[in-house]
């Protein structure tokens, strides 16, 4: 699983064969609609043995921004509530075919467990293909997962600042925020929060590498839309959003160029746009 990613056909015959070693996640984000539920929304109709991880709750929720990386203890206990052990393999999706579902990629990757993957083109991909759901109640035993962090897939404020003052020029910061938001000429979709992006930062819309069905563009598209954003995907790249979820969408991308010099600004424009001190460009 380095590329993080399993087709449809793929899960379908695994959950066939071995459905015991796998834990699926429906990981959903409702980001603007706010009258939708997800946890519901899991509950009433799930892929068969799916469980719903929350990533608002699978996080730091004592932190004023929205959510960033939980401690080790916090992620272990919520992880082993779903009952996942550390030879399980993690497959993760979401009902908008990408959209938050790499998160739990990457945090998963973050405490160490790279048997993980997203399910490529996500829960519509599955339902269009008539593939089956359920609203069953999923109940595992309490697990064992014992989480190794990789503090190299983070990167805090203080070090980002660091790349924006030159003293890590190697460094290429990439916002995934579609362009509007990007160029300060959209609003953010959260109240406080400054127009614009981070100086020197590229802009890449995590959309620009996805098909018309969600699912991820060919390794070559994907090279190019980086290429065609003014980022060399073979240096080392902080990824970057609105609250760094589909932050980690770019870096699902990357790992299917076989690139992984790749970290994510976790604290993303919800920090930077609302600390007055730091600097912001507009387009």
């Amino acid at each position: 699983m380095d590329q993080g990613i399993v087709s449809t056909d793929w899960l379908a015959n695994a959950l066939q064969q071995d459905e015991q070693s796998i834990r699926l996640f429906d990981a959903t984000y409702h980001l603007t609609d706010k009258t939708r539920n997800a946890r519901q929304e899991c509950l009433d109709e799930h892929i068969h043995g799916a469980q719903f991880f929350d990533i608002t709750r699978i996080a730091d929720t004592n932190s004023p921004l929205p959510n960033t990386v939980p401690s080790v203890s916090t992620f272990e206990e919520c992880v082993r509530a779903l009952g996942v052990n550390s030879d399980h393999t993690i497959v993760a999706y979401d009902r908008y075919g990408m959209m938050s579902a790499a998160r739990v990629w990457w945090l998963f990757r973050y405490f160490g467990h790279n048997n993980v993957a997203v399910l490529d083109g996500g829960f519509p991909k599955w339902s269009a293909e008539g593939r089956p759901v359920d609203g069953e109640k999923v109940q595992h035993p309490p697990g064992n997962f014992t989480a190794t962090l990789r503090p190299e897939l983070l990167r805090s404020v203080t070090q980002v600042h660091d790349i924006v003052n030159a003293q890590d020029s190697t460094t290429t910061i990439v916002d995934a925020r579609g362009a509007g938001r990007f160029a300060g000429q959209s609003p953010e979709p959260r109240e406080g929060l400054r127009a614009g992006h981070i100086p020197g930062s590229f802009n890449l819309p995590y959309s620009s590498l996805l098909n018309s069905d969600q699912t991820f563009k060919s390794s070559k598209q994907i090279a190019a839309a980086f290429n065609d954003a003014g980022v060399n995907p073979h240096k080392p790249i902080v990824t970057s959003c609105g609250s760094g979820v589909t932050a980690c969408i770019l870096s699902l991308g990357l790992a299917q160029l076989g690139e992984h010099q790749v970290s994510v600004y976790d604290g993303s424009w919800s920090e930077w746009g609302s600390t007055e001190s730091l600097p912001i460009d507009t387009l």
